[in-house]
């Protein structure tokens, strides 16, 4: 049976119209390769110095980049092998199968593929994954290894992130206990990737340009590559290290931080002859979670966890994609007067969606800039 979904058959049309469309020329462009920031965590256990050096390296990182990445981790390197294996072993079953509402005894949903919102080939994403959020990984399935595997990795990347967070609230002179009181281990999450070949690579990406939601994402990839981030105004390849986790800043962090650190732009190019595998683990607070700005004057409005989630429901439901860069500078009572009118106008709205490069993932990203207080 086939294991690979039906993308051809169920994006048809938007196949079908992209060929005469504009569309049909490339929008993965040839980009330079940048190696992001490297921080060697062992410095952290070699004495005052060394651990203040580190500390510097990885918030000058976050704040330049929102990307970095980390080797001596301390997550056994037999673990993510591991963790790899597994991740193949469920990719590798039927589509039939990993569709059905109960995989592996899991949410429904949880096993997600393209994006059923998709109306272009530029919000459309080729590739598959598999959600899970922490607290229902007791409700999963032992199919062979993989509950205990994921069990085992979630544990400890949830003690790195912590460490991490920790680390970068003190080097701006925040309350680092902050992380351990509002992000439990049950509130973070756990998505596998694969990114199967893709005969329209040159057309449509693997992951459509999106900004994390989380505090951080841990990010384990292998040597294919394909991640990109935007960095100053422009596109760049980074160069894979499968030696080493890549850690990016997530919305909730750049809001914490007042805007010191920052959660960046990315997406994932499709891959025309190698499929591509990687896990992200998010580290998130729970619904409850209070997100203010550590310093003043602050940048961002104070806002819950839960609100802003329920904030990018809204907006999906409204207009079927998440707010563009223009949209997000407004005002909160601007932003739902032009919310309206979106709505009123959608015919109007389809046809600009190009010009306005409106962009919603299936995965959950959107961006948290209508809490920003400078248009309030």
């Amino acid at each position: 049976m086939a294991i690979e979904p039906p993308f051809l058959e169920k994006y048809k049309a938007i196949f079908q119209s992209s060929a005469s469309e504009k569309e049909k020329s490339t929008i993965v462009d040839v980009l330079e390769e940048l190696e992001l920031p490297l921080i060697d965590l062992g410095h952290l256990n070699l004495g005052p110095f060394e651990t203040k050096t580190c500390i510097e390296k990885m918030a000058r990182a976050a704040t330049e980049w929102g990307f970095f990445q980390i080797v001596n981790h301390g997550i056994p390197e037999e673990l993510l092998t591991r963790l790899k294996q597994e991740q193949i072993k469920v990719f590798q079953q039927p589509f039939d199968k990993k569709s059905e509402d109960n995989f592996l005894n899991l949410s429904a949903q949880s096993y997600r593929w393209g994006n059923p919102l998709a109306t272009s080939l530029r919000n459309l994403s080729w590739s598959e994954a598999l959600h899970i959020t922490l607290k229902d990984i007791s409700k999963m399935d032992e199919y062979n290894k993989l509950r205990s595997t994921i069990e085992e990795y979630s544990e400890k990347a949830n003690v790195l992130a912590q460490r991490l967070a920790e680390h970068l609230a003190e080097s701006l002179g925040f309350k680092a206990s902050y992380f351990g009181e509002n992000c439990s281990p049950s509130s973070s999450s756990l998505r596998m990737n694969r990114y199967p070949p893709c005969p329209y690579s040159s057309m449509m990406f693997g992951i459509i340009p999106h900004t994390d939601t989380d505090f951080l994402t841990i990010v384990s990839q292998d040597r294919v590559g394909g991640l990109q981030l935007e960095r100053n105004g422009r596109w760049v390849n980074v160069k894979p290290n499968p030696k080493a986790l890549v850690v990016n800043i997530g919305d909730f962090y750049e809001a914490y931080s007042n805007g010191v650190y920052k959660s960046i732009t990315h997406r994932v190019i499709a891959n025309q002859e190698t499929e591509r595998y990687s896990a992200a683990y998010f580290y998130c607070p729970t619904y409850e979670t209070v997100i203010e700005s550590c310093s003043k004057p602050s940048l961002y409005r104070k806002f819950s966890s839960k609100e802003y989630r329920e904030q990018i429901q809204k907006d999906v439901k409204a207009t079927g994609d998440k707010l563009s860069d223009a949209m997000a500078v407004m005002s909160l009572k601007a932003r739902v007067c032009f919310l309206t009118l979106r709505v009123t106008l959608s015919k109007i709205i389809v046809l600009l969606k190009f010009s306005l490069d409106f962009q919603y993932c299936q995965f959950g990203c959107c961006c948290f800039n209508i809490f920003c207080n400078k248009n309030m």
